[in-house]
């Protein structure tokens, strides 16, 4: 019997009519979208951008329709949510960019992930009786990692992009001196962060009014400091923000706060560019991102895992599915705590990892009638690997398609919402507190509850492990089909996966398999946390089986996706979270 269940509003915004199929199985504890309700896509038979923002994805639009490929886009669309969403979109963080490029049939990815500064060791976040300092791993100027972002744009357009810098900054700069409107988005976050910025004296300037006032919905934010710094990697590029008149006023914003980063550092700080980790599903091939992201690793592992079961006979969020995906993201989570790292400092196994047959022996290890314990789970991998071998929740993500068919899906952050609460006095952004991905001591929890060991130590010019999970999804002609990505600290993988599995095996449109609730379980802590829309008897389900389920939903992620059906690409703006917006580009 097909039990029909209201997807929350709180979450999924506005349903809006329309005459598509209906998602629906034989599983009595099956939530599907009733035939007459869905998102609309945004549909273009030329280029799209999709952010979280939707001022951002114009300036990636405009850029499309001025000339530009997807990687001026998304540069344009980077360097400008760092002026309308400067809770995650950023100067003064880092990131990932998977870049897909038509003409080769060519799939890179960009590594521009902070780094570690040289004054930095494996203890410092530890306090004399050796146990973890949250407070200065995460909210003091040390947690500050060297930025990576202008570096990580700026290659990716000197590389493979076909305007100039001044082109692709320069709606930014006009936001950030002129000024743009306030959203209840923007209004609200600053709100809710207004004891943490207050406490500097540069962050209270520049996101708050004169009187400290927040700022409300239709107020007119300038932000002159951030106008001159982006006005000086215009003209300047790298030099204009990793030397001269930036680095100096970073380095003196770490004087007077006690942080570690350097002129040195700066001027050392490197772009790394890797070849993608890439598997197969099914039909279909991914690539994502490879070390120090854990993401591309552990969305194929989970996927590997997964293929030995028929999800689609199991029904879309049944009990039987969600304890299935719960079991293979219980293994992945395992093996992520001891054997991802920096690959450049610590070696990490991505092939065993990704091995099929490895999977196979995971998979084995799941009972269809119960839930394992994760103390009882431990990484598995030991007896594959080969005698060579040694052993945010306010990210923002954004996707590009442009009308040749290249790809740009960029993942980047300052780790927490408005990273550590520190502005750079004179320059107008804020630092990451990324350090705290690393991991403070063996076997401690970071900020998202993300258990690490020696690979993710902290170490000098190393780069602290990551879940950012840029994906793009290739059918059987190995032709891109899907693009997508999503913020949400370590739920990221769990999010990316069940965005592969609904456009996979259960042939949803981008809009439902955007819309569909979801789960997310990381090992440790050992509890299956879902969104509003999952069914009360599957919930019910789920703790027979003896899993341990949040007592109450959340929301997970913010995907801003892209797909490709025939000539017709289709984008969409994940509405979990306010003022996303997918933009096609309008002229040839």
């Amino acid at each position: 019997m097909k039990i029909k269940v209201a997807i929350s509003t709180a979450i999924l915004g506005l349903l809006v009519l329309s005459s598509s199929l209906s998602i629906a199985t034989s599983s009595p504890d099956n939530i599907f979208l009733d035939k007459n309700a869905r998102f609309h896509p945004v549909i273009s038979q030329l280029g799209m951008v999709v952010s979280q923002e939707a001022i951002a994805s114009q300036v990636g639009a405009d850029i499309l329709e001025a000339g530009g490929n997807a990687i001026d886009a998304a540069v344009a669309t980077g360097f400008a949510l760092a002026v309308t969403l400067p809770r995650a979109g950023n100067l003064g963080g880092g990131g990932f960019m998977l870049v897909y490029l038509a003409d080769k049939n060519k799939t890179i990815a960009i590594d521009y992930r902070e780094m570690a500064p040289m004054g930095a060791n494996k203890d410092m976040f530890l306090d004399p009786q050796g146990k973890v300092d949250n407070q200065k791993a995460r909210f003091s100027a040390q947690s500050s990692g060297v930025p990576g972002t202008v570096g990580g744009l700026l290659y990716a357009l000197d590389e493979y992009g076909s305007l100039s810098i001044e082109e692709v900054i320069k709606p930014a700069i006009k936001l950030a001196s002129q000024g743009f409107m306030i959203n209840h988005d923007l209004s609200d976050s600053l709100h809710l962060s207004s004891k943490r910025l207050h406490s500097h004296k540069a962050s209270k300037r520049y996101f708050y009014k004169e009187n400290g006032d927040n700022y409300l919905p239709g107020d007119v934010f300038i932000q002159s400091d951030l106008s001159q710094t982006l006005s000086r990697i215009a003209e300047q590029g790298r030099s204009g923000f990793y030397a001269g008149k930036t680095a100096d006023l970073i380095v003196s914003q770490m004087k007077r706060s006690n942080g570690l980063i350097t002129l040195k550092d700066l001027a050392n700080y490197r772009v790394v560019e890797r070849q993608p980790v890439c598997g197969s599903y099914r039909q279909h091939r991914l690539c994502a991102m490879p070390p120090p992201s854990s993401g591309g690793i552990h969305l194929i592992q989970m996927l590997n895992i997964l293929e030995n079961f028929d999800l689609k006979k199991m029904g879309h969020n049944s009990s039987a599915y969600i304890h299935h995906l719960v079991e293979a993201m219980r293994s992945s989570y395992a093996d992520r705590s001891l054997y991802l790292g920096d690959p450049d400092f610590t070696p990490v196994p991505v092939n065993q990892l990704i091995d099929k047959a490895y999977a196979k022996t995971l998979s084995e290890q799941i009972n269809s009638q119960h839930a394992r314990i994760s103390k009882d789970v431990y990484p598995g991998l030991d007896k594959w690997i080969s005698s060579e071998v040694t052993e945010s929740e306010e990210t923002t993500h954004f996707s590009v398609w442009d009308k040749q068919g290249n790809i740009v899906t960029n993942t980047y952050t300052l780790n927490f919402a408005y990273g550590n609460g520190i502005a750079v006095e004179g320059a107008g952004f804020l630092l990451n507190n990324e350090m705290d991905d690393f991991s403070a001591k063996p076997g401690s929890a970071n900020g998202y509850g993300l258990i690490g060991g020696a690979a993710n130590a902290i170490q000098p010019k190393k780069r602290p492990l990551s879940s950012m999970t840029p994906t793009i999804l290739f059918n059987s002609h190995n032709k891109p089909v899907l693009a997508t990505g999503s913020p949400g600290g370590s739920t990221i993988i769990t999010i990316a996966l069940q965005m592969i599995l609904n456009s996979t095996d259960f042939n949803m449109g981008i809009a439902e398999a955007t819309a569909m609730p979801r789960i997310h379980h990381q090992w440790l802590p050992d509890a299956v946390y879902y969104e509003n829309g999952i069914s009360p008897d599957t919930l019910k389900n789920l703790k027979s089986l003896g899993h341990h389920v949040s007592s109450k939903p959340r929301v997970l992620g913010s995907t801003q996706s892209i797909s490709r059906k025939g000539n017709n690409l289709a984008g969409s703006a994940d509405p979990r979270r306010q003022g996303a917006s997918a933009i096609p580009q309008k002229t040839k």
